[in-house]
């Protein structure tokens, strides 16, 4: 697999208002540093300079965020109206995501809820990093819930590895790496919620790709799925053995679900849950409250440049 440059950007999907891009492993959407040589802004700036705005920081609005280090499918808006509709899906939690990875360890249970609050850690020497509820240090920790199908069991350069889908129903900063990590079963090459002992070294990656994406907005449903990244054929080190569920069907699962209703504030019918039936599974998080006006100033001040810093 080819380190990321700024010539092989990959379009999934394209129409007057929208871009959906495959972004590479280990490059950041943009950033103002002088240091950065590879950005995903400067991939599309020099792929597509026409459609680069001038009234953004950046010169394109991105819909959503993905870590440096995390690929996949991300949304980029084309116009200010279309960034608005997109807007409007997210705050509706009305996006669908599905992302695969490599986990450490078998995963003995075949489909998983992790329902763990996530905060920052306040932790000296682990600013920019979060934690779970009850982790020394850890702040203001909100309600964070993750679903996991286990597809496969495997070894990665001769360690045993889970391969699985990952659903998201909330959307902290990097929740599917700390909810992994909390599991027992850390994301393959992550070097801040890996393994300890300096085994995540070996990876060329870290093993986390948004695989599946799906934004019904008015004028039109952005629906991708991306080319599955952790296959033998592209990566030596990666040794399946063992099939416990087929990627496909929960692909067509994903494209059967209907879109929610924008005025339901309950559980989401696009949720994980859809595909987690069974007993014993926590409540869904609490209805969001309206949202005020001191919330709704930054909310309005980011469409209007939708700007994204770096990640840290």
């Amino acid at each position: 697999m080819e380190p990321g440059s700024v010539e092989n950007l990959s379009i999934v999907y394209r129409s007057r208002d929208f871009l959906v891009v495959n972004k590479h492993w280990d490059v950041r959407i943009d950033s103002k540093a002088w240091r950065e040589t590879l950005t995903l802004q400067k991939q599309l700036r020099h792929r597509f300079p026409e459609l680069a705005d001038p009234d953004t920081c950046y010169g394109f609005r991105f819909c959503h965020q993905l870590d440096f280090s995390t690929s996949g499918a991300l949304c980029v808006a084309l116009n200010k109206a279309a960034a608005g509709s997109a807007y409007r899906c997210f705050k509706e939690r009305r996006v669908t995501k599905a992302y695969l990875a490599l986990l450490r360890g078998h995963i003995q249970e075949s489909r998983v809820t992790i329902s763990h609050a996530i905060g920052r850690n306040g932790t000296e020497g682990r600013a920019h990093t979060m934690c779970i509820e009850g982790t020394q240090g850890c702040e203001n920790p909100k309600p964070s819930l993750t679903e996991l199908v286990v597809l496969e069991h495997g070894l990665y350069a001769g360690d045993p590895v889970s391969k699985v889908l990952l659903k998201p129903l909330t959307g902290r900063t990097h929740q599917l790496r700390v909810h992994c990590s909390a599991l027992g079963h850390p994301v393959v090459g992550d070097l801040t919620y890996g393994e300890p002992s300096g085994q995540e070294d070996r990876p060329f990656r870290m093993m986390l790709h948004a695989f599946y994406l799906r934004i019904p907005t008015d004028a039109e449903c952005i629906e991708v799925c991306t080319p599955d990244p952790f296959l033998p054929s592209l990566d030596a080190c990666w040794s399946p053995h063992t099939l416990l569920q087929p990627l496909d069907q929960l692909v067509q699962a994903l494209r059967a679900t209907p879109d929610p209703d924008p005025e339901d504030r309950g559980p989401r019918p696009g949720s994980p849950s859809t595909l987690l039936p069974g007993p014993g599974r926590p409540p869904p998080p609490p209805t969001k409250p309206p949202e005020t006006e001191a919330q709704r100033g930054p909310c309005l001040q980011w469409l209007s440049e939708w700007t994204l810093e770096p990640d840290s």
